[in-house]
């Protein structure tokens, strides 16, 4: 009987059949078929077929999914049988894909209390744009600021962002933020399209259980799991740039992927990516004048301005007025003409004297003598600057390689360790433009997971590599050249000369100028190469370079346990997290010079979710506390309902709470941005490094009313006071609806209202306004820091989407609308987004025998954006999408001829960005792991 049992224990059952459509008897791919029992899953092939084999004797049951057909169960009773399965098409698909990201539970999108947007593995294969980063902006209400080919941040509800901290990002339920530079860096080093199994996006906040950040939205990407997707991957996507030279010529990029998964004994499985990006960037060429006191524009150029300052021209920040340089000068020679007469004599010289010396000293008489005559002018005069792709490197790249190793303890519990590793070379915009060389991130993750549960610990480790600020780059070249301290006298020495020839205003300084420049570096020599390696790779503050030294940390722990079975009718979920920012940047970015520097934090929710009136109406509550070292610590309550009115048609409501820290750089930064500016944190210990609670420093508006007087009345001045520094809140009130109208017609709609407390700002300060150096050259002390609103901010909006299939096609189609209610005028407003935006497409997955196409366009009104970098308008624009896909089913394969922004009609997404034409391309894909044997 033993050895019997035994026998039969170990007999193996071998299934073999084919997945096709009820409705035309199609083969269906990439259907998913699993045993239930086992942990094993295969995928059919482009011919819908599949081979299972597992440890099991009949009956067994199967159980069938596809995406856009109905779920079906099998009962197998017979051994080794060829068997085919129909399933039946279904058109609300969106409706009926299941998330987890709403509540950390699955439901379906019906049913999800809160609005949700998401990608499955089959829109994924379907976009158009060159990636599924890029794609992400066909979603509703989602917005994107594009600052290279590489780096694209997200945005959505308002208050948009180049490196946006109101948006977070995760992959595989890792913070995707750089730990230390404070933006996500999904699209640098990251997921790949081949191993992207799905995208949830939650708009508006999600702090109730996902912690801090987020508060305008969280994004979620989940890889493939080498379980079910096993097998050969490879992408091969090359393609053209630049296409009618109108930023440089012609140029090609290329995308490869690669991505291997394989299992062994239903036990173990592990899975390997690798992916390389390489591409000419886009130039970023905004050469308008900006005045970065008033922050606005203003007319001229460098011809016609002396103190012309470029929006992407760096150096030209340093300026100085004439006649306060010539003053400077004159003191200068009247202190020692009278410090030298009275060593000499032991007694003071006469007016007289000093007037004759002032008057004959051939190094001090021009200046004298031409603030006598009143022939020096009192006009701002700037350094020559260095245009921006003279000092940046638009070699974009990206290598990003990913692995992990599952092991299944049981069918319903794996253990995984798993690291995501990539370096990159890329443009990034935030209070200046950086060149972000050879930067790399790596996060490392241990996971144990089971249908109730997870523990979770990872790591973000992120090195700025020889990351370096292209306006301190061309400042500290400018000054290897000739110091301004000889460099604006010899101006004002040159345009003298040039007046006294009799020429007109505009050619004397033109003529100045060019003396002053005679031997300046210019790009592409020798002399300017040597001087930007070397400066590039000192060090920004004690070294005197450009570079950033980066070596900050994150360590992150968190548990979640789903008790819905200990009580009866109740879902109910509980969870903790704690994490440590360990900051390392040599005084480059922090204040970390000689000190070592760390933020803790830690948080734990509860959330209970219950179905009344005969399961028409779902109720969800939860709550969440959580404390950062810095500040007190606080609740987050979620309250949210559902309301399945009629069977197609459910009703939300929502209210949300939700809460930022101030970002590590918010807190502790340290950063001379150019002579005379500098950013800091909020942090009381850094406010007293720099005496602006003992020594008040003034408002940028009084300020700036106070230099255009000629610093002459002080009394327009006012003192700015620092109010305690703390989160930032918001309540957000929300309506939805979702709709299976007809069953191909699906409609998805939402309002909501937003109010900010504690918003986080910029301010613009100014200390010692009245310039006190007897050269002239220094200018006023300004400090950016971030400041909370002493007024609330509200915010407003509504999303309408809408999808319809038609036979072969599938049309989507969406609208949405944010608007910024109220907004202290004493603030920087950053609201950064347009009123209206909307996308409308139209695709097939199959219009021909194996060809299908997708095409989309989008549009998005004008809008006035602001930021530390610059302010201006941003033009209303619109862009097309498209594709056309060729399945080579012989060959396992697929190729696919697209474009994104197919009219190459350039256009731009924030002030200082460059402008983004058209990029087309042809990729191959070969994917053997939709075959598992």
């Amino acid at each position: 009987m033993f050895l019997w049992n035994s026998l039969v224990f170990s007999q193996t059952l071998k299934i073999s059949g084919r997945i096709v459509s009820r409705d035309n008897e199609e083969p269906i791919a990439g259907a998913w078929i699993a045993a239930v029992g086992s942990a094993k899953t295969v995928v059919t092939n482009d011919k819908g077929e599949f081979y299972l084999v597992i440890n099991k004797i009949p009956p067994v049951k199967l159980k069938i999914n596809a995406f856009g057909y109905k779920s079906q169960d099998t009962l197998l009773t017979k051994a080794n049988k060829m068997i085919t399965i129909a399933l039946s098409e279904q058109y609300q698909v969106l409706g009926n894909d299941i998330v987890v990201s709403a509540s950390r539970i699955p439901e379906r999108v019906l049913e999800s209390p809160v609005s949700i947007e998401r990608l499955s593995i089959d829109d994924i294969k379907k976009t158009a744009s060159t990636s599924f980063y890029e794609s992400l902006v066909n979603l509703k209400g989602v917005e994107q600021s594009t600052q290279s080919i590489t780096f694209t941040s997200l945005n959505t509800r308002g208050f948009n962002a180049n490196g946006n901290v109101r948006f977070n990002q995760f992959i595989d339920g890792m913070d995707n933020q750089a730990p230390g530079l404070n933006f996500s860096v999904g699209n640098i080093v990251g997921i790949s399209d081949l191993d992207l199994e799905s995208v949830e996006l939650l708009p508006g906040s999600s702090s109730a259980l996902y912690g801090a950040g987020g508060i305008n939205g969280t994004l979620l990407l989940n890889s493939k799991n080498p379980f079910k997707y096993q097998g050969l991957s490879m992408q091969f996507k090359t393609g053209i740039n630049h296409l009618d030279s109108r930023q440089q010529p012609l140029t090609d990029w290329n995308d490869m992927q690669f991505r291997y998964a394989k299992s062994f004994k239903d036990r173990w499985a592990f899975k390997v990516n690798v992916s390389y990006i390489k591409a000419d960037d886009w130039r970023a060429r905004d050469y308008s004048n900006y005045d970065r006191v008033n922050m606005k524009h203003k007319e001229g150029n460098r011809i016609t301005d002396p103190a012309y300052d470029g929006i992407n021209s760096y150096g030209d920040e340093i300026k100085a007025n004439m006649q306060t340089v010539a003053q400077a000068v004159v003191q200068t020679g009247r202190n020692t003409y009278i410090s030298q007469y009275q060593n000499a004599t032991g007694t003071l010289p006469s007016e007289s004297q000093i007037t004759n010396f002032l008057s004959t000293n051939s190094s001090i008489s021009p200046f004298f003598l031409g603030l006598q005559g009143g022939l020096i002018p009192d006009q701002d005069v700037s350094r020559t600057g260095y245009i921006e792709e003279d000092l940046l490197d638009y070699r974009s790249e990206s290598l990003r390689t990913s692995g992990s190793l599952h092991y299944k303890i049981r069918p319903n519990m794996e253990a995984i360790a798993q690291a995501y590793w990539g370096t990159g070379n890329s443009a990034y915009t935030g209070a200046d433009r950086y060149g972000l060389a050879n930067f790399r991130l790596g996060q490392y993750k241990l996971e144990l997971k089971g249908d109730k549960f997870f523990l979770r610990a990872y790591t973000t480790q992120e090195r700025s590599g020889d990351a370096y600020n292209a306006t301190a780059l061309a400042s500290f070249m400018n000054e290897r050249f000739k110091p301004s301290t000889a460099w604006f006298p010899q101006y004002i020495g040159a345009y003298l000369k040039a007046k006294n020839m009799g020429v007109d205003e505009e050619t004397a300084h033109n003529t100045a100028r060019s003396a002053t420049d005679e031997g300046r570096f210019m790009p592409g020599s020798e002399v300017f190469e040597t001087a930007k390696q070397d400066i590039t790779s000192r060090t920004i503050g004690a070294e005197g370079g450009a570079k950033f030294k980066d070596k900050t940390n994150l360590w992150h722990y968190e548990g979640m346990y789903n008790f819905s079975d200990w009580i009866p009718e109740i879902d109910l979920i509980a969870g903790g997290s704690y994490r440590l920012y360990a900051l390392n940047s040599g005084g480059t970015i922090f204040d970390d010079l000689n000190k070592k520097l760390s933020i803790y934090e830690y948080g734990a929710y509860l959330q209970a979710s219950r179905k009344f009136l005969d399961a028409k109406l779902k109720a969800t509550a939860s709550v969440r506390y959580d404390k950062n070292q810095n500040f007190k610590g606080s609740f987050s309550p979620r309250l949210a309902g559902v309301w399945n009115f009629t069977q197609k048609h459910y009703l939300r409501l929502s209210y949300q709470t939700g809460f930022r820290n101030p970002t590590a750089q918010a807190q502790y930064l340290d950063l001379l941005v150019r002579a005379g500016s500098r950013l800091i944190g909020a942090l009381p210990d850094i406010l007293d490094k720099y005496q602006l609670q003992a020594n008040k420093p003034y408002t940028d508006e009084s300020y700036r009313t106070y230099a255009a007087t000629g610093y002459s009345d002080p009394s327009v001045l006012e003192t700015f006071s620092f109010n305690s520094f703390k989160p930032e809140r918001v309540q957000a009130y929300e309506i939805g609806y979702r709709a299976s109208l007809t069953p191909k017609l699906f409609i998805d709609a939402n309002y909501y209202i937003s109010n900010y407390k504690d918003f986080l700002t910029g301010a613009v300060v100014w200390q010692n306004p009245t310039p006190q150096d007897l050269n002239g050259l220094t200018t006023p002390t300004r400090y950016e820091v971030s400041v909370n609103s002493t007024e609330d901010v509200r915010t407003q909006g509504w999303a309408l989407g809408i999808d319809y299939s038609l036979g072969k096609f599938k049309f989507i189609s969406n609208v949405s609308h944010d608007q910024l209610s109220q907004f202290p005028e004493q603030f920087f407003n950053t609201y950064n987004s347009p009123a209206y935006r909307f996308n409308l497409g139209v695709g097939s997955t199959e219009i021909f025998k194996n060809t299908s196409f997708n095409i989309v366009y989008r549009w998005q009104e004008e809008f006035m954006w602001r930021s530390i970098f610059g302010v201006g308008e941003v033009a209303a624009f619109g862009t097309l999408d498209g594709q056309v896909s060729f399945k080579l089913p012989i060959y396992q394969s697929v190729l696919k001829i697209g474009a994104s922004n197919i009219l190459n009609k350039y256009y731009i997404t924030s002030p200082g960005n460059p402008a983004i034409g058209g990029m087309y391309y042809v990729s191959l894909s070969f994917d053997s792991s939709i075959l598992y044997k």
